[in-house]
């Protein structure tokens, strides 16, 4: 294999904790239910989005690009992370916002703004016209004379998924004969990434949270990039997900995820966001409870971080 160049910014690695207390809650045996921690990655706040952010930004220096253009909700991880990067790097960003520009800012558009990238807000848009008008903002820069790299929203490509194809091999050293690692899947990067350093759609379960509808096309598409980036087969199977979750909307609080949300915190001490990995929590027990996991399989949560959002004012309402 044949791993493509990084820059460093998420540090050396993220805990594996081991959560009995939680699992138990959920019907797991002992030392079965794991969490990784890649909400504690080293920039910005922390998220699953650094370990894409480490090959998107090294490819972009590389091809001499000044600029990075990206786009999603005021709430989006990732934008507060691309802008992070950005100054990390001493690059320009410019952020394509969905949604209504709003004078009271809180959660993750808070941080995001710290962060003082340019910011181009759009309406409220679906996701493919978000995705239609962050490539439109990048021929805007270009004409203006930038040198822009242009990033899909989420990071959801084959250079940005090489980083969670690094990730698994990090986390089967942590846990070797993993069965299974659970994580969110949105845009399809995460999920892409894992399993083609997993080599199995089979041992990775995205959990869908309504973000798009085309998931099995866009995990399928990337992971074929990813795999040939990297020099690595295509993984085995056919990806595998949970759309039990997804609600009536993008972000929806439902009684699931107001479960999983206070087990967590109560069970661990481990705080989890509603859009995300709370998600994932309450589908695992779900699988158990209809016998689609076995309680002593080796189950690793993903969590993708995203924490700042549990002070934006809907979520502050809505958890309480």
């Amino acid at each position: 294999m044949t791993w493509p160049r990084r820059v460093d910014l998420a540090g050396t690695g993220t805990p594996l904790e081991r959560a009995d207390r939680l699992g138990a809650l959920i019907g797991f045996a002992p030392g079965a239910f794991w969490v990784k921690r890649d909400d504690l990655t080293g920039l910005g706040g922390g998220g699953n989005k650094v370990r894409h952010l480490e090959y998107l930004c090294a490819d972009a220096v590389d091809r001499g690009c000044d600029l990075l253009v990206t786009g999603g909700g005021p709430q989006s991880n990732h934008i507060r992370l691309t802008a992070a990067a950005a100054n990390r790097l001493g690059l320009r960003c410019r952020l394509v916002v969905s949604g209504a520009k709003r004078r009271r800012r809180a959660g993750n558009m808070l941080l995001t703004c710290l962060l003082e990238p340019e910011i181009r807000w759009v309406g409220d848009i679906s996701y493919p016209a978000t995705q239609r008008a962050v490539a439109a903002e990048v021929e805007r820069a270009r004409d203006e004379g930038y040198r822009p790299y242009h990033i899909p929203v989420g990071g959801a490509s084959a250079m940005g998924a090489v980083g969670y194809a690094r990730a698994s091999e990090e986390i089967e050293a942590q846990l070797p004969g993993v069965g299974l690692i659970a994580t969110a899947t949105a845009t399809g990067g995460t999920h892409a990434g894992l399993a083609v350093g997993m080599r199995s759609f089979e041992r990775v379960l995205g959990v869908d949270v309504g973000a798009q509808k085309s998931l099995d096309t866009a995990v399928s598409t990337i992971a074929k990039g990813t795999a040939e980036l990297c020099g690595l087969p295509y993984p085995d199977g056919v990806p595998r997900f949970d759309h039990r979750q997804a609600g009536p909307r993008f972000g929806a609080v439902t009684d699931a995820v107001r479960w999983a949300v206070a087990a967590a915190s109560k069970h661990e001490g481990l705080l989890l966001e509603p859009v995300y990995t709370a998600r994932v929590l309450a589908a695992l027990g779900d699988g158990l409870r209809h016998g689609e996991l076995t309680p002593t399989t080796t189950v690793v949560l993903l969590h993708t971080g995203g924490t700042p959002i549990l002070h934006a004012a809907p979520y502050v309402k809505r958890l309480r």
